[in-house]
């Protein structure tokens, strides 16, 4: 029989049990023992080729890992599967970085050629995120790996975006949207950054055109942070219960340094506590301006253009310049002419590219989009229902109030790299998440009839962050209602944030990232684990901690130390029933033999309630409390003395061994790696080759008779 080293070293174990777990196929859930039958499901949410591990990925990993591991064991014919997204901004952004050292750009080499330098990048490195993965322990059906452009994936896009096109739900038409001038394409609101940031705020005189004489003003003061936009201007509007303006609603305006007419509108769009209570309405270059606009039927006068420059629909005095010079110089006519009152400090949120951090514009352009009413019907019905629920259960609400105010959605990029634009003469693109918006059925199949897609969908569990609610969980849930016409998955986790010690955002641009890899070089895969897993307490934002990830190392080793002592009082030692069912005479149980095992069997009771709820921290508490202080510190001290004793001798021995054998499953789930090794030392006389397999314990009855 294998025995333990002295010493617990992470680094001379873990790539070897490793291979061990790959070797015996049971990542496979059609190579899992007879007894898993009843399916288990997760998606790993695709990570985008381009990424590496981060805190956040470690964290989902190991969640995930330790549902699909704990089901595994109990029997389910568990199926975890991964893949990549092709992350049409970012893997592009990339690639053309690159060129740009060579001092070349796209159109310099083509659409072909682009797409295939992609490739050849993809190739190179866009597995690198799942290699690290395995270095965390995550136990995916490697063989079922998916990627959003393989050919059956792409033909599952096609056919997702016929079925909607056919039934009229999507059309082209010019809407006012968000234009990243770096990128050159459009971005859905649910892909900007937004940073508070401090501008000024003008107060600019707008000349009535037959100012009323009651009134001492000839003019609107109108506050705006974005004087250059207002050559655009189609209207001055006002809140309809704003007193202060009720008699000027109808009435003309002159645009400043245009001298275009333009009318005062009443609208509830309007926040009268915003500046004066007048706000300069460029219907083309705001959304919210845009949404006064189609009620107020006002024109559309795009005055900046897709390069961030002032085009000829303003007077020629600005023609070409950019956003910055246009601003400069109209704020210094302004002031020739009086027009400006005051200006103030003002701080106030900017949307930016998600992907290349460029600030963003909004413009009209002629886009792909898809209806939303009544999709958005189809995702609210079920969670209201509760047929899909969250935990915690606030993201209920989260996710239903932007559905019930949702617009329709723009699907198209101006990009080379993604999923083209089915019909002829389209060279957009569309947009990244319409494709990942399939992952919970395409990844099995779909829109073919496979044994996978029929066996495994719906997924039992979706585990993922609460910024990709909108952009990722909302649409795969209508997808999935409209295209399977079944939930894509059944309960919905949103796990906390990582951020630092202090609270801020991990970040490497920043300096603040922590990279998951440097701790479990340092500690170890399951130390990592299990300090991850101890700080999920149920608050939404975490603040990482490494002293816990120290804990979960001096945690390892003291289960180590411990199976060395089992091993060594139990040396000859055979079990000869099942594993884990109770193989001692109870009458013969001394009153600290009674406490261990009843302790044991709350702890189970425990283990589940908590994981059943996704309240990992406090399973990861109740094991370590139990392992440590109870099993460690009480039975292993007092089991000393019994092991002296003939009459207690054998018992003690085989609670010894049976407390052991048990806790090595229940922690399985949350540091695979070392109880692995550990199950392979122990003298059961059925084992099943790993512990991954073996069976999950069930509370015992103890009698204190």
């Amino acid at each position: 029989m294998k025995q333990l080293s002295k010493t617990y070293n992470p680094k001379k174990i873990e790539s070897k049990i490793y291979y061990l777990w790959e070797k015996s196929g049971f990542f496979n859930p059609d190579k899992l023992p007879k007894r898993h039958k009843k399916p288990y499901t997760i998606l790993l949410p695709p990570p985008n080729v381009t990424g590496s591990l981060h805190m956040g990925h470690a964290l989902n990993a190991t969640i995930q890992d330790i549902l699909i591991r704990q089901k595994r064991l109990e029997g389910f014919k568990t199926l975890w599967l991964p893949g990549t997204d092709h992350a049409g901004i970012a893997t592009q952004n990339v690639v053309e970085k690159e060129l740009k050292k060579e001092g070349k750009t796209r159109f310099d080499l083509g659409r072909k050629r682009l797409i295939e330098k992609i490739w050849q990048w993809k190739e190179k490195y866009g597995d690198v995120i799942l290699d690290q993965l395995k270095k965390l322990g995550a136990s995916c059906d490697w063989s079922r790996t998916r990627f959003t452009l393989d050919k059956e994936y792409a033909d599952a896009v096609k056919k997702a975006f016929l079925y909607y096109y056919k039934k009229g739900w999507i059309y082209r038409g010019k809407r006012v949207i968000n234009w990243c001038r770096r990128c050159a394409t459009s971005l859905s609101e649910l892909e900007l950054e937004y940073k508070q940031e401090r501008g000024t705020l003008w107060y600019i005189r707008y000349p009535l055109k037959k100012p009323e004489k009651k009134l001492k003003e000839k003019y609107v003061v109108v506050a705006t942070t974005r004087p250059e936009t207002m050559l655009g201007d189609t209207a001055v509007a006002v809140n309809p219960k704003d007193k202060r303006y009720k008699s000027l609603v109808g009435q003309k305006i002159i645009l400043p340094l245009v001298n275009r007419e333009i009318p005062i509108v009443a609208d509830n769009l309007v926040d009268p506590k915003f500046g004066t209570g007048a706000v300069k309405v460029t219907s083309a270059h705001n959304l919210t301006d845009y949404q006064i606009s189609l009620k107020h039927k006002l024109p559309l006068i795009q005055i900046i253009n897709e390069g961030g420059k002032l085009t000829k629909k303003v007077p020629s005095l600005y023609h070409g310049l950019s956003v910055e010079e246009a601003r400069k110089k109209i704020i210094s006519n302004l002031e020739e002419l009086n027009l400006i009152q005051k200006s103030e400090p003002y701080f106030h949120q900017l949307p930016y590219c998600y992907r290349c951090d460029t600030k963003i514009e909004i413009l009209p352009s002629e886009q792909w989009f898809l209806k939303m009413d009544k999709l958005a019907k189809k995702a609210i019905t079920p969670v209201k229902k509760g047929k899909v629920k969250f935990y915690p259960k606030n993201f209920k609400k989260t996710y239903l109030d932007w559905l019930e105010n949702v617009r329709d959605w723009c699907i198209s990029r101006q990009l080379w790299w993604g999923h083209k634009i089915p019909l002829k003469g389209e060279n957009d693109v569309l947009d990244t998440w319409f494709s990942s918006a399939l992952w919970p059925f395409a990844t099995l199949g779909w829109p073919q009839k496979t044994k996978d897609l029929e066996t495994f969908y719906p997924s039992d569990v979706l585990s993922t962050a609460r910024d990709i609610i909108h952009l990722w969980v909302v649409r795969m849930m209508f997808s999935g209602i409209e295209l399977m016409k079944k939930n894509p998955f059944k309960r919905v986790y949103i796990h906390p944030i990582v951020l630092t010690r202090t609270g801020q955002r991990m970040s490497k641009s920043l300096g603040t990232g922590i990279n998951p890899l440097d701790l479990i070089e340092k500690y170890g895969a399951d130390a990592t684990r299990f300090g991850l897993a101890w700080q999920i307490m149920g608050g939404q934002d975490m603040k990482f901690v490494e002293d816990n990830i120290i804990m979960g190392k001096k945690f390892c080793n003291k289960i180590w130390n411990a199976s060395r002592f089992v091993l060594m009082q139990t040396k000859g030692l055979k079990s000869k029933k099942q594993n884990y069912d109770l193989n001692f005479q109870t009458r013969n149980l001394t009153l600290a033999d009674r406490k261990i095992l009843k302790s044991l069997n709350k702890t189970i009771g425990l283990v589940n309630k908590y994981l059943e709820n996704f309240l990992f921290g406090k399973a990861t508490h109740a094991l370590y409390d139990f392992f440590w202080h109870d099993f460690c510190d009480k039975y292993i001290e007092i089991s000393k003395s019994q092991i002296l004793e003939a009459k207690y001798q054998k018992e003690t021995k085989k609670i010894l061994l049976y407390i052991l054998s048990v806790s090595l499953v229940l922690l399985h789930p949350f540091i695979p790696f070392i109880t692995e090794e550990i199950y392979q030392t122990l003298p059961l006389k059925k084992k099943r080759g790993c512990l991954m397999i073996e069976k999950w314990p069930s509370s015992q009855i103890i009698r204190d008779s």
